[in-house]
């Protein structure tokens, strides 16, 4: 049988947390948030409407797991007010589910020689939890990556939830818990900041701004095809990869003419792509300093 689990926090995580992990065989045993209101629903979802409790440690005493799944800022006041309480027992494996925080953010699990054998840990899905309903098949967690890092018995439990989940765990290191957290929000926020200078620049080349991403989808999408099967540096395609010096003055010289600030966001990654190229091996070392003459902010 498998071990039972509590949810601390029953917003959207805590609630996908709690259907999926009911629907995988891990019994629902304790449910405790901010509100009961919150409490009684993510109860009901996992199928176990009489589990709520009032007090967060009387919820997470009950559980072989906890899964603390409150917002980032309260993760070590929660987890100290249930350790204050002896809320965890001496085999319970205690996880927050914060992408930026580390499971240090737990410490204070060990606080209590009574609770030396609770071991801590953190799990974090790299998707974002939109409602309790998304992805075909309804299961936020099928097929996502799934970051896991903490103490060895916390981390190897993780990984085991994972996959019942239908996640793909990978493990991180404690102290690298931000930089994954960075990459998560370079690879997705600032993607999204550099598609909106993508299409801008193609509305202001005439294109209606609403068919611009419909016309560079199936670049990006290709772009990525590429990344996946070949790697960074031979994904590199374009101007600064041939060493095109000519066609990148001309694009600095027009897209300073329309505004300044996505002038400067496009000769910032030019300097970076640069570095791409010569490692790609396409641009010889004359042309990478024209490149970077050209490049330099004004």
């Amino acid at each position: 049988m498998k071990p039972s689990f509590a949810i601390i926090g029953c917003g959207k995580v805590g609630r996908a947390f709690g259907k999926y992990l009911a629907q995988a065989g891990y019994p629902p045993v304790g449910f405790a948030s901010r509100s009961m209101t919150s409490a009684r629903r993510a109860a009901e979802i996992a199928g176990a409407p009489d589990r709520c409790f009032e007090k967060t440690w009387a919820a997470a005493k009950v559980a072989d797991i906890v899964f603390i799944t409150t917002p980032d800022d309260v993760i070590r006041e929660t987890c100290r007010i249930i350790s204050e309480n002896k809320g965890f027992h001496k085999n319970s494996v205690v996880l927050h589910c914060s992408g930026a925080l580390a499971s240090t953010e737990l410490a204070s699990v060990k606080s209590c020689n009574a609770l030396s054998g609770a071991m801590i840990g953190s799990m974090h899905p790299l998707q974002s939890f939109a409602s309790e309903k998304t992805g075909k098949t309804g299961n936020p967690f099928d097929s996502i990556m799934m970051a896991v890092e903490g103490e060895p018995a916390a981390v190897e439990k993780a990984r085991e939830i994972a996959k019942d989940l239908g996640a793909k765990p990978f493990t991180i290191t404690t102290d690298g818990k931000i930089l994954y957290h960075a990459a998560a929000v370079v690879a997705s926020n600032y993607l999204v900041t550099l598609m909106d200078l993508a299409i801008k620049l193609l509305s202001a080349s005439g294109v209606s701004e609403s068919e611009a991403f419909e016309i560079l989808n199936p670049l990006i999408r290709g772009t990525l095809s590429n990344i996946e099967t070949t790697g960074i540096p031979n994904a590199l395609t374009g101007p600064i990869a041939r060493g095109d010096v000519g066609i990148v003055e001309k694009h600095v010289l027009a897209i300073r003419a329309l505004s300044g600030e996505m002038a400067n966001y496009y000769t910032e990654n030019g300097i970076k792509t640069i570095k791409i190229a010569l490692a790609k091996g396409t641009l010889s070392e004359d042309a990478a300093k024209m490149l970077l003459r050209i490049l330099k902010p004004n």
